[in-house]
């Protein structure tokens, strides 16, 4: 498994001053995607509806809506 690309705007174009560290999302080579974001698990894994459940692996992940706006045009639609 592989990043084949960015999803959306990098860091820098969003603002970071930094441009070094901010949520981001990639769309990797076997077809997923790969999201770096704050980890909330702790915070919003008793305020999951009802019909939703998280494996032990797996965290629940806060990005901003600017970063997934700005990935809303490259997302395919299949």
């Amino acid at each position: 498994m592989k990043i084949v690309r960015r999803i959306g705007a990098s860091p820098r174009e969003r603002g970071s001053l930094s441009g070094d560290t901010c949520p981001d999302i990639f769309e990797l080579s076997d077809g997923n995607f790969a999201v770096i974001g704050s980890d909330a698990t702790a915070a919003l894994d008793s305020e999951l509806p009802a019909d939703a459940a998280r494996a032990d692996y797996e965290r629940i992940v806060i990005i901003s809506r600017e970063t997934l706006i700005r990935a809303k045009a490259d997302i395919p639609d299949v």
